[in-house]
């Protein structure tokens, strides 16, 4: 035994942090398995309901036994399960979905022709939605407690608790029919007017002047979201040790709130934003229903009325892929904005 011997403490365990490569790679590996998830979901989702598809579907059209035959041999509901499965996984990847019991065109087309509105519409909501809302969340946070953080907050929480549906027929009773002094400015629904080229100057015009409503209505609903992230999250970078060094250095307010304190503050923001983005392609389905715009969302009311057994199985898997597809994206810029994500 050694008298005097100095007995080091254990150093901490090292934190190996994987290489951006390795940590996309897995985020890659990820949205392929929920993509296939998905896809068998989505075979299945339907096809488990009780009953004849063909009867289901055709809602008493079929009135003898040959016509059901013909139905299921067209659509391929004559098969075993197991070749029904292959054949939609083959199609599905072909981008065949199928042809619509309403239309009597190919869902695929279907649904090119309803996503730009749709795009449309909650694209430019959700992009006037964030930048304002981030605006507000900035400044509610830098002057937390004043009147106008307090004013904000309060207007962005009772937008977000009304309805989609009762906010646009506020809007359209007010602003579209008129109330009161307030003459009736903008169309009560629809994307273009009767007998106008949407791809002319004019066409243009008038399908921004059809989403003024829609457009307000989806923005006012979405603001809350980014007022209350943002605020929160500037809030929590305000204390932090190294803004009161910057501000010790001799930087204005407005320098260390913009230089230091927002661009970090932004990391969790910039994840809702992204997956806002993927949600743009699913549409708002009450908005659309309500202003009549002829997008995906008004697309899935109306499958869903005959019902539309592969207009809903194509939007589905749309709108899912659209999600995994902007949720990797999330990912994969989270881990070069803040590396401690692939520890």
């Amino acid at each position: 035994m050694t008298i005097g011997a100095v007995t080091e403490a254990p150093s901490p365990p090292r934190v190996r942090r994987r290489s951006y490569g390795r940590y996309a790679a897995g985020r890659v590996l990820g949205a392929l398995g929920s993509l296939a998830f998905v896809l068998v979901l989505n075979f299945f989702l339907f096809r488990v309901l009780p009953g004849d598809p063909a009867r289901t579907l055709g809602r008493g059209r079929f009135s003898s036994p040959e016509q059901l035959e013909e139905f299921n041999r067209n659509y391929g509901l004559d098969q075993p399960l197991p070749q029904q499965f292959l054949t939609y996984v083959q199609n599905t990847l072909s981008g065949d979905l199928g042809v619509s019991l309403r239309y009597r065109v190919p869902v695929s087309d279907l649904i090119v022709d309803r996503l730009w509105p749709t795009l449309l519409l909650v694209g430019t909501s959700t992009l006037l939605a964030a930048v304002i809302g981030i605006w507000i969340g900035i400044n509610g946070a830098w002057k937390r407690g004043r009147t106008f953080d307090e004013t904000s907050t309060g207007t962005a929480l009772t937008l977000y608790s009304m309805p989609e549906w009762w906010l646009g027929l506020m809007l359209i009773a007010v602003f579209a029919v008129g109330a009161g002094p307030i003459p009736g400015l903008f169309p009560t629904g629809g994307l273009v007017s009767p007998g106008v080229d949407p791809t002319s100057p004019a066409g243009v015009l008038d399908v921004a002047w059809h989403l003024v409503l829609p457009v307000t209505t989806l923005t006012l609903a979405f603001l809350a979201d980014y007022v209350l992230i943002m605020r929160s999250s500037l809030l929590d970078e305000i204390g932090e040790d190294y803004l009161t060094t910057a501000r010790a250095k001799g930087l204005r307010d407005v320098r260390v709130r913009n230089r230091h304190a927002v661009r970090n503050a932004l990391l969790p923001t910039t994840t809702v934003v992204a997956l806002n983005i993927g949600f743009v392609v699913t549409g708002a389905i009450t908005v659309e229903t309500v202003f009549s715009i002829p997008g995906l969302g008004l697309l899935g009311t109306e499958a869903l009325a005959v019902p539309d057994f592969w207009v809903l199985q194509g939007t589905f898997l749309i709108a899912s892929a659209a999600v995994i597809g902007a949720n990797l994206v999330t990912n994969l810029v989270y881990g070069l904005l803040d590396p401690r994500v692939r520890t």
